[in-house]
């Protein structure tokens, strides 16, 4: 069998594979926001500030935006020439071949599905720090995994149980309640920069670049978290309107927006408050709390809590999304590519995910997850980029409606920063991605490749 035949490019996604169209532009661009403000914005500001790049976190915000702009560029360009609800998987099937793409696939659900458990465990933390303030207090067994000196996180498991609900119903039910949420915290950030901005000291910002300039990569490296999310927009393409017209629009957007956003706020997060006392679970409510603002502080966690959820809800359709165009391919279980005759969703593939998600939500302590995630994420972005020249090359009659500037410097700068960021990880981090791989190749070639769509066509 050849392992690196490529998946015909004939635009067929963009015809009718039973779902639902009914995302348009505004909505695919709320979808990026609603997976890109949330753990980041809301926590790992205060982290990475305090343990990486101190008020460089501002630059850190650039490096990693800057990144994530070529990549985008580069999703915008595969979104509007291949499209698919696989993302970056159904970009590499086009592009290397079979096996890359099952690699990447692979990848995918460890970013997604991984993600998403470990944003719940925060938004655990939160819902019971806001029900804390108002009195009410749950069991310490009842909120913390057993390695954190609980027996389940109840209310993680519970967030991944109603998302999954709101999903089986329907991508158009989804789709208004992330609007409502990013409503919410996009209102909790306008009132966090209107305080803060009454209250910054310059004094707070010197030493600016107290780690050095490795300090600002190695938290370009761990706040890249915040920026996952835009490339789950490229998982829509079978359920917006004009997808060739809305996915790239949708990708862009969210992600100016977002890159604005946090260097705005970690600006004035660093200006409000000494960087070295940012290393809490909630960075920017604390510090408003500390500047004697507690209606402020209360309305950040609200949005904080808003926040999360959506960050949630976009990675498990991502997930879900990834899932389904991998089985419609045969390398999963067709078992799971059946659609609900009425809600036109994958609900098979939403209730075994979320199962998952929830059980590692509620009884695993989650620590460096997230320098995880963040490995699969630049990885899926450096085949991304390199799809764009590859296709260029092999494929350049393909109508692209969107073009990456540039081109090739822009994917070649892409593949650059990503692997930069890559490197400046920990080796335990490599190390885990790598087992994590090991166990793709195993799956491949024991299941996968015997019954993939290709291989049966010959």
């Amino acid at each position: 069998m050849n392992l690196f035949r490529t998946k015909p490019i004939d635009q067929d996604a963009y015809c009718d594979t039973g779902l639902r169209r009914c995302l348009g532009a505004l909505d695919l661009t709320l979808l990026g926001i609603g997976a890109i403000i949330g753990a980041g914005i809301f926590v790992l500001t205060g982290v990475a500030a305090a343990t990486k790049a101190g008020p460089a976190i501002v630059l850190s915000y650039v490096v990693a935006g800057l990144a994530c702009t070529f990549a985008a560029l580069a999703y915008a360009e595969l979104a509007s020439t291949i499209g698919g609800c696989g993302s970056a998987y159904g970009y590499s099937y086009a592009g290397f071949g079979e096996l890359v793409a099952w690699l990447i696939g692979w990848d995918l659900i460890l970013e997604y599905g991984v993600a998403t458990p470990t944003v719940a465990i925060g938004w655990s933390g939160y819902v019971n720090n806001a029900l804390a303030a108002m009195g009410i207090h749950l069991p310490q067994a009842l909120v913390s995994a057993p390695g954190a000196g609980g027996v389940v996180n109840l209310p993680a498991m519970g967030i991944i149980a109603f998302l999954s609900v709101l999903l089986a119903i329907g991508v158009h039910m989804s789709a208004r309640f992330n609007a409502a949420m990013v409503l919410v915290k996009l209102t909790a950030i306008v009132v966090f920069v209107g305080v803060a901005a009454f209250n910054v000291d310059p004094a707070h910002w010197h030493p600016f670049m107290p780690f050095g300039f490795q300090g600002v990569m190695a938290g370009a490296a761990l706040i890249f978290f915040a920026y996952i999310g835009f490339d789950a927009v490229s998982t829509a393409a079978e359920e917006a309107f004009r997808p060739q017209r809305d996915l790239p629009i949708g990708i862009l957007a969210s992600l100016a927006v977002c890159t604005v956003i946090y260097v705005l706020v970690s600006l004035l997060l660093t200006g409000v408050a000494p960087y070295a006392s940012l290393n809490v679970p909630s960075p920017v409510s604390e510090a408003l709390l500390n500047l004697g603002h507690r209606g402020a502080s209360a309305l950040v966690a609200a949005g904080a809590i808003a926040g999360l959820t959506t960050v949630m809800l976009v990675l498990y359709y991502g997930l879900t999304r990834v899932f389904l165009a991998m089985s419609r391919d045969g390398l999963l279980p067709p078992v799971f590519s059946a659609l609900h005759p009425v809600r036109k969703t994958p609900v098979r593939i939403i209730l075994v995910s979320g199962v998952f998600m929830a059980a590692v939500a509620g009884f695993l302590p989650i620590g460096t997850v997230a320098e995880l995630v963040n490995i699969g994420t630049l990885a899926a972005f450096v085949l991304v980029c390199g799809g764009v020249i590859y296709l260029r090359r092999v494929r350049p009659e393909l109508p692209r409606p969107f073009r990456t500037p540039l081109s090739p410097l822009i994917p070649v700068l892409g593949v650059l920063f990503c692997a930069y960021l890559m490197v400046s990880l920990p080796w335990v981090t490599w190390l885990r991605f790598f087992l994590w791989m090991a166990v793709g190749l195993v799956v491949y070639f024991v299941y996968s490749r015997h019954h993939s769509r290709l291989a049966a066509s010959g």
